[in-house]
C-alpha cells in the first residue's frame, strides 16, 4: 500500500481551502478533537482532496478518511454518489468511517470511541528498537 502518494486534483485545492473557511458545526466539533494529533497521536487534516474528490478529515499514516453525512446525503442519488466516491477511493487504499451529523453533534464522545477503536484495531503495527 503507498502512503507516500495519492492522486488529486489540483483544482480542487482552492475548494478545499474554502470549506475549511466554512465548516459545519459538526465538522468544527469533530475537529476539535482530531487537531493537534489528539487522536492517538495521528496527524488529521481537514477538507483533503483526493483523487477527485474532497474527503471531510484524513489521515495519511492510517490512510483513513472520515466522512460526516448530513441530511444532503439521505437521498438515493446522493448515496449512490457517496457508495461510488467510495469504491473509487478505496481503490486507492483509502479507508473510511462514517458518522451521521447529528450523531458528532448529539454524542460526540461515541464518534470519538469509534474512531480511537479503529485506530487500536487496524493501525499499522511498529516493530520494537533493535537490540544491539
Amino acid at each position: 500500500m503507498n502512503t507516500n502518494f495519492l492522486p488529486y486534483n489540483p483544482r480542487l485545492k482552492e475548494i478545499a481551502r474554502k470549506l475549511r473557511k466554512t465548516m459545519t458545526k459538526s465538522e468544527v466539533i469533530l475537529w476539535q478533537h482530531l487537531k493537534g494529533k489528539q487522536m492517538g497521536g495521528y496527524d488529521f487534516d481537514r477538507q483533503r482532496p483526493i483523487d477527485e474528490y474532497i474527503v471531510d478529515f484524513y489521515c495519511k499514516k492510517l490512510m483513513l478518511a472520515i466522512e460526516i453525512d448530513g441530511s444532503s446525503h439521505d437521498s438515493e442519488e446522493a448515496q449512490e454518489r457517496d457508495r461510488y466516491r467510495q469504491q473509487r477511493l478505496e481503490a486507492l487504499g483509502v479507508r473510511f468511517l462514517r458518522f451521521r451529523d447529528e450523531d458528532v453533534r448529539q454524542n460526540v464522545a461515541s464518534v470519538l470511541q469509534a474512531i480511537a477503536i479503529w485506530i487500536r484495531d487496524n493501525a499499522p503495527v511498529t516493530s520494537p528498537p533493535r537490540r544491539g
